[in-house]
């Protein structure tokens, strides 16, 4: 089971600019809530923002990672 540390750490080392905070919301390692902040997201919209986030997981979201709950913003 992955946890929230390596989840923040994936999102932050694939997506450019990117600082994120994640929480695992049952403690059981499969249900997480990401927020992240990164400049890649400027112009993009919402489901283009949360793809980029889905991307850095793939098949794993629905496997070992259940539940991803995201909130998304671009930098200033």
């Amino acid at each position: 089971m992955p946890t929230a540390e390596e989840l923040k750490q994936r999102i932050e080392a694939t997506i450019p600019d990117a600082k994120a905070d994640v929480v695992d919301l049952n403690g059981g390692g499969d249900h997480f809530r990401a927020t992240v902040i990164s400049s890649a997201f400027a112009g993009k919209s919402r489901i283009e923002q949360h793809r980029l986030v889905y991307d850095v997981f793939g098949d794993e979201v629905g496997g070992p990672i259940h539940a991803l709950s995201i909130t998304t913003r671009a930098s200033e």
